[in-house]
C-alpha cells in the first residue's frame, strides 16, 4: 500500500508541497526552525513538518494515528502473530475431529474471539502503542490471548474455565487501554463485552446445551455492545451519541485497511504450515510434490482475490466516507465481512492438513467439505466484503461461491488432488474473467468514482 511521505525524513520548507491527501507530519522540529529563520512564501506558510495541534481536532475525535501518519507498527504486528496463534489452535482442533459439531464449535470460538481482536485493531488505531504505559497494556492483552488460545482444545471440556478467564482478561486490558484513550464514556464499550467474557467462563462449568447456550448469548451481548456504547448512560456532560459516532469513525483508513491485510497475510502462512504438516514424514514422492504445489496455488490464488484488488479499494471507499459513519463501515466491512475470510482460511488449513497424506484416494466427507467449504467460505465473506465498500464487480466471485462448495463431490467420488485442482481452476477462472472484463486501471492508487455515488469505489 502506497503512502506518499511515509518514507520521507524530516521535511522543510524548502520542499515541493506535498499532496494534502497523504501528507504526514515530521517528527522532526526542524521543519519549524527553518520556517523561523527566514521569511515564509504562501506555498510554505503550512510546511510540512509538525503543526501544534489544534484542539478542535481532538474534540472532534480525531485519532492520533491520523495526526502522526503511522504505519503498523511492529508491536501490532506482534500482537496479531499472537492472535493468529489462536486461528491454528483451532484449525488442529478442526482437524482431530472434521464434523460439523466440531466445525460449528470452532465457529462459534473464532467468532467471539475475533470480535474482541477487532476492539483491540480499532483502538490501536485510534490509541497508538506509542508510549511504556500503553505498551504494557497491549503485551498484557497479547498474554490474555495467548492463555484462550492454549485453551482452546478444551474450551468445552475441562479447559473452559480457563478459556473464560483468559478472555475476561483481553476484555477488561481493552477497556483499560480504551479508557485511557477516550476517558470514561466509552468504558460503556466494557460492560457488554465483560457480561459476554463471563457467560464464556460459566460455560465452562457446564456441559451439553447449557454451555453452548451461554456460548450463544456472550455473542449476542458482542454483537449488542455497539448499541449499548452509543445509547448506554454516560456521566454528567458526556457526548451525545452523533459526537461519538464521529470519535469512533475518525481513524486513520491506510492504517486500518493495512492492519487487517496485515492479518490476513499471518493467517495464510497457517495455510502454508498445514502443508508441511499435512506431509510429515512421509517419503518424497512426485505425487506429493504435486499436491504440495497445488495447495500452495490455492493459497497464492486466495492471495491474489483479496490483495490485488481489494486492499486498495478498501482503503479508498474509507476515505471516501465521512467519519459519523466510517465506524459502522468499519465494523460491516472488517468484522462481519473479513470473520467468513478468515474462518475460511481455518476450514481451508484443516482440508488441506488431511489431505495431502491421501492424494489419490477418494476423501472422507470431512476433509472435502472442509477444504471446498473453506474456499467457499473465503469468497462468501468477499463478495460481502466488496458489497459493503461497493467495490465493483461482484458477480463473478459470488458465483464461484457455489462452484468451489461444488467441488467436495470430486474427492469424495475422485480423488484429493482432482477437488485440489478443481478449486484452483475455479478461482484462475474467476481471476481471469474479472481481469478480462473488468480489468484494473494502471494507476497505484484507486480513485473514487464520482458517477457512482459517494463511498463507491472502481476498481476495474
Amino acid at each position: 500500500m502506497s503512502r506518499a511521505g511515509n518514507e520521507a525524513g524530516p521535511a522543510s520548507v524548502d520542499e515541493p508541497a506535498r499532496p494534502a491527501a497523504r501528507e504526514v507530519p515530521s517528527p522532526s522540529p526542524s521543519g519549524d526552525a527553518a520556517a523561523a529563520a527566514r521569511p515564509l512564501s504562501a506555498e510554505a506558510a503550512h510546511p510540512p513538518g509538525p503543526e501544534p495541534v489544534d484542539p478542535r481536532a481532538k474534540e472532534a475525535g480525531r485519532p492520533e494515528s491520523e495526526e502522526a501518519g503511522r504505519r503498523v507498527s511492529t508491536l501490532e504486528l506482534f500482537f496479531d502473530l499472537v492472535f493468529v496463534f489462536t486461528l491454528t489452535q483451532l484449525t488442529v482442533l478442526l482437524a482431530s475431529d472434521l464434523s460439523f459439531a466440531t466445525a460449528a464449535r470452532v465457529a462459534l470460538i473464532f467468532v467471539v474471539l475475533f470480535w474482541m481482536y477487532g476492539a483491540y485493531a480499532y483502538l490501536t488505531n485510534q490509541v497508538p502503542p506509542d508510549r511504556p504505559s500503553r505498551r504494557i497494556l497491549l503485551l498484557l492483552g497479547m498474554g490474555a490471548f495467548l492463555v484462550c488460545a492454549l485453551a482452546i482444545p478444551r474450551a468445552f471440556d475441562d479447559g473452559g474455565v480457563v478459556f473464560g478467564l483468559g478472555f475476561l482478561a483481553v476484555v477488561l486490558v481493552h477497556s483499560a487501554l480504551y479508557t485511557r484513550g477516550h476517558g470514561r464514556d466509552v468504558v460503556w464499550y466494557a460492560v457488554p463485552n465483560s457480561l459476554a467474557a463471563l457467560a464464556v467462563t460459566a460455560a465452562g462449568l457446564f456441559d451439553g446445551p447449557r454451555a453452548d447456550g451461554l456460548w450463544l448469548l456472550a455473542l449476542v451481548l458482542q454483537f449488542v455492545t455497539p448499541f449499548f456504547a452509543e445509547h448506554g448512560p454516560r456521566r454528567r456532560g458526556g457526548r451525545e451519541a452523533a459526537a461519538l459516532r464521529s470519535q469512533l469513525g475518525a481513524l486513520d483508513p491506510a492504517h486500518f485497511v493495512e492492519r487487517h491485510g496485515l492479518l490476513l497475510i499471518v493467517a495464510f502462512g497457517e495455510s502454508v504450515i498445514a502443508i508441511g504438516i499435512g506431509i510429515g514424514n512421509r517419503p518424497l514422492t512426485a505425487d506429493l510434490f504435486v499436491g504440495a504445489f497445488l495447495a500452495l496455488a490455492l493459497a497464492g490464488a486466495l492471495w491474489w482475490t483479496y490483495f490485488v484488488r481489494d486492499e486498495h479499494g478498501a482503503e479508498a471507499a474509507f476515505t471516501a466516507t465521512s467519519p459519523d459513519r466510517r465506524w459502522r463501515l468499519a465494523m460491516n466491512a472488517y468484522y462481519y465481512a473479513f470473520l467468513p475470510m478468515l474462518l475460511g482460511i481455518a476450514y481451508c488449513a484443516a482440508g488441506v492438513k488431511k489431505t495431502l497424506g491421501h492424494l489419490t484416494e477418494h476423501l472422507h466427507t470431512g476433509p472435502a467439505l472442509a477444504l471446498a467449504g473453506g474456499v467457499a467460505l473465503f469468497l462468501a465473506g468477499d463478495v460481502a466484503f466488496r458489497s459493503v465498500l461497493r467495490l465493483w464487480p461482484v458477480i463473478f466471485r459470488a458465483v464461484a461461491v457455489p462452484v468451489a462448495a461444488a467441488t467436495a463431490l470430486l474427492g469424495v467420488q475422485l480423488s484429493a488432488v482432482a477437488e485440489l485442482l478443481a478449486l484452483v481452476a475455479v478461482l484462475v477462472v474467476m481471476l481471469g474473467a474479472e481481469a478480462r472484463w473488468s480489468p484494473c486501471r494502471p494507476a497505484s492508487r484507486p480513485g473514487v468514482d464520482p458517477s457512482a455515488g459517494p463511498g463507491t469505489v472502481s476498481v476495474g
